[in-house]
Order: C-alpha cells, then sequence, then structure tokens
C-alpha cells in the first residue's frame, strides 16, 4: 500500500508538471479552475444545508413526535445546550483544536501566501451545522464561505499554483458559496472582492464572476430561482420626504446598533476568557442560556432550520417588540459564537437589520400616519445597512438587497441609509466584526495591493542606521557645510542625549541665509528644527508612507519608542525601492 500510494503520487507529479508546462494563458487556466472551484464550492452548499435540517430533525423534528411540540419546546435550553456541546467536540476532536476557519481566517491567508487547511473548514461546516440545526443563532455565510475558500486552495496548492493565483481561487471559492447561499451572483462576486481579497482587482474579477455564476446556477437547480429570505408584497416609499428625512435617522441608528453589536460580540469573548470556566462546560451554558432565549422569544430569534430571516413579521409586530428581539439577536449571537459552537455574523447581522429597520418603520408610521410608511421597507434597507455596518462591506450590504427585490427604486435611500450607516459606526467603533477578530489575534490586514505589499514589511528591514545629523547648538556654517556634503533634504536635529528634537529642511536653511547679516549668526539648529513625525523600527512601511504624506517630506527619523533616541533614517526612496523589487517579484 506503501508503495501503490507512493507511485500515485509520482504519478501525479508528473502530470502536474505536464500540465504546467503547456503554457496556457492565465485566463484560461484561471477561467478553467474558477468554474471547477464554483461547482464544487455550490455542491458543499447544498450538502451544508442537507446537514442543517438533517440537525433540526434530529433534535427537534423527531422528539416533538413523542411530545406535544409546545411541551418540547421548554426542553429547548437543554437541547441547544447539547448541540453545542457537540459542535465543541467537533472541532477538539476532528478540527483537532482548531478555532475552527472563519472569513478574517481567509482574510488572513489571502493576505499571506492562500493556504488554507481543508480539515478545520470541513470541521467546521459541520459544526456549524449542528449549531444552526440546534437551535443556535449564528448565520451560514461564514462556513459556506469558507468551504468555499478551502476549495479554491485545495486545487491551487494541489496543482502548485503560484501564491497570486492561488489567491483568486481562494476569492473564487468564497464568491461561490455566498453566490449559492443566498442565490445572489453579484452580492458573492462583491463579497469577495470587497471582503477577501480587499480590492477590485481587474486580473481577479473574471474568475471571480465566473465562479459565483457557476454557484448561483447549481443553486437554483436545486433550490429554485428565488430570494433567500421571502421578500413582503407591499414596500417602497411613498414621499421624498421619507428619504431625505426618515432614512438618514434610520442611518444613525443603524450605526449605534451596529457598533453595539460588534462590542458586545467582543465582550463576550473577553467574560468567557475572564470566567475560566472549564472548557466542556462553556457550550453547555452558552447553549442552555441561548435555548432560553429562544423559547421566550417564541422562536422567532433563529427561525427553524436554514430559514432565520423572517421579513414577513418585522414589519407587523409593534416596535417595541421588535426592538427586543434586535437586542435579543445581539446577545444570543453573541454568546452562541463565544461559547464553543460555530457559524456566521453576516445572517444574524441580517436579521438584526430587519428588526432595527422594521421597529424603525412602524415606529414612524404610528407617529406620521398620513404619510402612507410601509414597515417592510425600513426593514429591507435595515438589512443592507447593518451588513455594511458591522462587517465592514457596504457594497455588499447594498448588493443583497438589490438581488433580493430586484428594485431599483429602493436603491436611493438603501445607499444612503448605507453609508450613513457605516460611518456612524466607523465613529462609534473603529473595527467591525471581522478585522476587530484579526486584532484581538495581534493581525491586521490592510486591504489592496499596494497597501498590501508596504504593510508586509517593516523599517527595521531598510533604514539608514548611520545618518548624517545636526547638533543642537550647530550654527548656521556648520549647518550649511553638513547640508552641502549631503544627498538629504531633511535633516535630524539631536541633543546630548541622541533624542530627535525634528527636522531642518532646505528650505529652513534657504530662510537662514536671508536674514544671515542680521540675526542668523545667533539661530541654532535647535531654533530652526521642526516637530517631526517619527517612526520605529517595528512599524509598517505603510505607516511611513502614510506619515510622510501627513508632512509632506521625503524622510522621516526612526526612533526608539519610549525614549524618543534617533535610531536612524528611513525615506521614500528606499520605501520606493523595497516596493518596486517586492511587486516585480511578485509578477516573476
Amino acid at each position: 500500500m506503501r508503495r501503490g500510494a507512493q507511485a500515485l503520487a509520482a504519478g501525479w507529479e508528473r502530470f502536474v508538471q505536464w500540465f504546467n508546462a503547456l503554457g496556457l494563458s492565465e485566463n484560461t487556466i484561471l477561467f478553467a479552475f474558477a468554474a471547477a472551484v464554483g461547482l464544487a464550492s455550490a455542491l458543499g452548499v447544498i450538502a451544508f444545508y442537507g446537514f442543517i435540517d438533517a440537525a433540526y430533525t434530529l433534535f427537534y423534528t423527531l422528539p416533538a413526535r413523542f411530545r406535544p411540540r409546545s411541551a418540547f419546546l421548554a426542553y429547548r435550553p437543554l437541547v441547544t445546550g447539547a448541540g453545542f456541546a457537540l459542535a465543541w467536540w467537533i472541532m477538539r476532536r476532528i478540527g483537532r483544536g482548531h478555532e475552527g476557519m472563519n472569513v478574517p481566517d481567509v482574510q488572513l491567508a489571502v493576505a499571506r501566501d492562500g493556504r488554507i487547511a481543508f480539515r478545520p473548514a470541513l470541521a467546521r461546516t459541520a459544526a456549524s451545522a449542528v449549531t444552526l440545526g440546534c437551535g443556535g443563532s449564528a448565520g451560514s455565510e461564514g462556513p459556506v464561505a469558507v468551504l468555499g475558500s478551502a476549495v479554491g486552495s485545495f486545487l491551487g496548492r494541489t496543482f502548485r499554483f503560484d501564491p497570486g493565483r492561488i489567491r483568486v481561487l481562494v476569492a473564487a471559492g468564497a464568491a461561490a458559496g455566498i453566490s449559492a447561499a443566498f442565490n445572489a451572483p453579484l452580492t458573492g462576486a462583491f463579497f469577495a472582492l470587497e471582503e477577501i481579497l480587499g480590492s477590485l482587482a481587474v486580473a481577479a474579477f473574471p474568475a471571480v464572476v465566473v465562479s459565483s455564476v457557476i454557484g448561483a446556477m447549481v443553486s437554483r437547480a436545486f433550490f429554485g430561482n428565488h430570494p433567500a429570505f421571502p421578500i413582503p408584497a407591499e414596500y417602497g416609499y411613498g414621499l421624498v420626504r421619507e428619504v431625505v428625512l426618515l432614512y438618514p435617522l434610520l442611518g444613525l441608528l443603524v450605526g449605534g446598533v451596529s457598533a453595539s453589536f460588534i462590542r458586545c460580540y467582543f465582550g463576550v469573548g473577553r467574560l468567557v476568557q475572564r470566567m475560566a470556566l472549564p472548557a466542556p462546560l462553556v457550550p453547555w451554558i452558552g447553549g442552555a442560556l441561548v435555548g432560553g432565549m429562544v423559547y421566550l422569544s417564541g422562536g422567532r430569534l433563529v427561525g427553524f432550520g436554514h430559514l432565520a430571516v423572517r421579513l414577513d413579521v418585522f414589519g407587523q409586530m409593534a416596535w417595541y417588540s421588535l426592538a427586543l428581539l434586535a437586542i435579543g439577536k445581539i446577545v444570543a449571537t453573541s454568546i452562541t459564537l463565544n461559547s464553543g459552537a460555530s457559524g456566521g455574523v453576516f445572517t444574524p447581522s441580517l436579521y438584526l437589520g430587519a428588526a432595527t429597520g422594521g421597529g424603525f418603520g412602524v415606529a414612524a408610521a404610528a407617529l406620521f400616519p398620513g404619510m402612507g410608511i410601509q414597515p417592510q421597507s425600513y426593514a429591507l434597507v435595515g438589512m443592507g445597512a447593518v451588513v455594511a455596518a458591522s462587517t465592514g462591506a457596504p457594497i455588499t450590504g447594498i448588493l443583497i438587497v438589490f438581488e433580493m427585490t430586484q428594485d431599483s427604486a429602493i436603491m436611493l435611500p438603501l445607499m444612503l441609509t448605507t453609508v450613513i450607516g457605516y460611518a456612524a459606526a466607523r465613529w462609534l467603533e473603529p473595527d467591525n466584526l471581522y478585522s476587530g477578530w484579526l486584532r484581538r489575534r495581534g493581525e491586521r490586514i490592510h486591504h489592496g495591493a499596494d497597501e498590501g505589499v508596504l504593510a508586509r514589511h517593516r523599517v527595521a528591514e531598510l533604514y539608514d542606521r548611520a545618518p548624517r545629523t545636526l547638533r543642537e547648538d550647530a550654527g548656521p556654517a556648520e549647518m550649511l557645510a553638513v547640508l552641502e556634503s549631503a544627498d538629504e533634504t531633511e535633516l535630524p536635529v539631536v541633543d546630548a542625549d541622541g533624542r530627535c528634537l525634528g527636522l531642518v529642511t532646505v528650505q529652513d536653511l534657504a530662510r537662514l541665509m536671508g536674514v544671515a547679516g542680521s540675526v542668523g549668526g545667533l539661530v541654532m539648529a535647535a531654533d530652526l528644527a521642526a516637530p517631526a513625525e517619527t517612526v520605529s523600527p517595528s512599524d509598517t512601511l505603510l505607516t511611513v508612507i502614510r506619515r510622510m504624506g501627513t508632512r509632506g517630506i521625503a524622510s522621516l527619523p526612526v526612533v526608539e519608542p519610549g525614549t524618543e533616541r534617533l535610531l536612524g533614517v528611513v525615506s521614500r526612496q528606499q520605501v520606493m525601492a523595497v516596493y518596486e523589487r517586492s511587486v516585480s517579484g511578485a509578477h516573476d
């Protein structure tokens, strides 16, 4: 068996070498593999939904046959706790203790080399199916995006593709997963570009679109061509004043709600860590709490199986009931995803937006009965706005509502509310649910091709450790002599202890020469030194470029954190040299 496996591996290696030696064009390869990734990802979504429904049948449908449904629901806290415990066990055993791949993990992998471990991704998919089936408050989009990304990464690594090509296939897999899950090919494509790749890269766009379209086509063949959530028969706005007055107010409300969601999510995570409970006990407690909340809501907090958002009721309930549902969703989702269960945050954001927007619409309709307000339209707009504000994906938030409604008229209030909500949320809370997860683990991703290159390099790699400097008591003659013998246009001024006092520029010395006959001889370097932006060796080159832009200068002092002792100088020329080497190496 060992010799057979070795022979098979050798044969595959020869096939891969032969395939890569064919000299096929980049578009041909990416199109073909994007189609394969789209097909595999869509089939994975179909299987995932089947597992969710099977878990729901196991936890609820079958037991309800032996007891009246109303009596059995009283056991929901116990059932949900058991489901969370099973999800935790799956990640611990099958996932080998891995936390479980999620969208931020995929973002981090793309920022590096595109390598995504397949086993933890499969374990997370299974654990998420159990979580959703047992009544946990989580979303299905995270697992399907991760599963599709893992498929793309696996294919790329299997064929020994370079990291740039693997990244495109990872994004294509995420696009297909979202597209198949929500029957929204535009949303899937732009989610991958906006959140996974972090840029609307022209080179990646065709492959991502192909994969997203294939995913939607396969999904429609199984589930039919209809929106992921039932759309109310009546929605829209009757007066322009709604767009001018009410929807901006909804945007501000959405910003506050989204910021609260983000803070509660990470706050619950910190609370669980501080409690230091035995690991196997945490999912039981978390599941019992969530199950109790869902039972008290009459099941409205999570829906049934993989159907979680009921738009038909969000425009008909009292505003205070919808407000309670919004608060409950924030708390339930935060507990679910911090107590060992698995799932995504995209669908809970949609639910939260529907409850927030619906509650706002119902209250507005009661306050202004003559305006003909349709609360359902506010629920729809709220969905897109909260997705944008909480996940940091404004284009995705706008597109998913548009694809569900296929109504261009709703775009005006949708776009306005989404932008205001996004800006308000970032003002209140700089992190979104994805970037906050990474930052709390010591990671930070700078999206965009240029930013990605600069963010990967540190000042310590290139700064000049023996720069020309000026003493604080240097006079005009000494300053001019140093400047004439140097290529720099800015010189750092240091005191007797080596601390950086600022920079003297060519322009400063030119002005000094103009007054040399009067007070010029009394001026010292410390008098001319202007306060300067500084960097430390651990800062990224992206930070260097941004701080250079703040002052409009070509070099920055590198100082020791805490003491401000001058260590050297980093110049724009050095930064650009590193950037050009990195870019040329990436395309070789």
